[in-house]
């Protein structure tokens, strides 16, 4: 079982950066730059989701205060 888990993983690392060894070629950059870009957006866009979470929390805790259900007419 482990030993397929290494072929596997043999497998992705080999094939794997050959997309990025292609995009370099392509663009006229470095591979190693390439890489940099895509783990510096995949951080970017971890943090844009994180804080776009952050800020709904935040609206939805303010309508809760807000609006608060009432369960009849005379708790005005």
């Amino acid at each position: 079982m482990l030993k397929l888990i290494y072929k596997i993983r043999h497998f992705f690392e080999r094939h794997g950066f050959y997309v990025s060894t292609r995009l370099a070629d392509r663009f006229g950059v470095k591979v190693k730059s390439v890489r940099l870009f895509f783990i510096y957006l995949s951080f970017a866009t971890l943090g844009v989701g994180f804080a776009i979470y952050v800020t709904m929390a935040f609206w939805l805790k303010l309508k809760d205060l807000v609006y608060t259900k009432r369960t009849s007419v005379f708790d005005l």
